[in-house]
């Protein structure tokens, strides 16, 4: 019994009832804590598709489970299930999520050739370690989902803002190109180059190898398809 409570006058069955209802006091403000904690979609969604990524970066696709997810993230496997209800709906989400969260720098150097360097060359050296990630859980999402190669990329990038649209179009407003003229393959060339020699090599994209990328084939093709008939 506490004997703070005895010196001042309370009886027995009067700190009996303080304490116990101190302890149910504390006991409801954990549980309001938590619950607002819970309330919180948003964070909490934030927070599991971290550990899914963080467990994929350290395990793989072939051993992450849901159980291990939930335990990283310190939450019970059911509020995984909740939301995706599969392991390939997950591993999805987090590496959406990831790519989200870390965007790549666009440069303004001045000039479409100086802006397309320096975005490949920064694309390559911050994107590497998520092409490796991603390139090694690919196979393992083919063979859970059941899609398509070219759906799992699609998934992948949808609702992602492509970073070269912006470079294209302050290109356009300087006069250098004019974007009704130019074949979307033509402006896609140089990263789908880059996302290919990344995936080959898990390498950053040396700078002679980005020089070809612009100099030899991409400013070529963006001067002949801009020349009028």
């Amino acid at each position: 019994m506490n004997a703070s409570l005895m010196r001042v006058g309370y009886g027995v069955k009067e700190c009996k009832h303080f304490l116990f209802s101190g302890s149910m006091l504390v006991g409801m403000t954990e549980q309001a804590g938590r619950t607002r904690q819970r309330r919180r979609g948003e964070e909490l969604e934030a927070a599991l598709l971290e550990a899914a990524w963080a467990e994929l970066v350290d395990v793989g696709f072939a051993r992450l489970t849901m159980e291990s997810v939930a335990a990283r993230a310190k939450t019970g496997v059911a509020v995984l299930y909740r939301r995706w209800p599969r392991k390939d709906d997950l591993v999805l989400g987090a590496i959406q999520h990831y790519g989200a969260t870390h965007p790549v720098e666009i440069p303004d150097t001045g000039s479409l050739r100086g802006d397309m360097i320096a975005m490949l060359s920064g694309f390559s050296n911050v994107r590497v370690s998520f092409a490796a990630v991603v390139s090694a859980a690919f196979s393992g999402l083919l063979a859970s989902s059941g899609l398509t190669p070219a759906q799992v990329r699609e998934k992948l990038i949808a609702d992602r803002p492509l970073w070269s649209l912006e470079i294209y179009r302050r290109a356009g407003e300087r006069g250098e190109i004019d974007l009704d003229r130019i074949p979307p393959i033509v402006l896609s060339m140089p990263f789908d180059l880059m996302r290919h020699d990344m995936l080959m090599t898990y390498k950053p994209i040396p700078e002679e190898r980005v020089l070809e990328i612009v100099d030899d084939l991409f400013m070529p093709l963006i001067a002949a398809a801009s020349r009028k008939p």
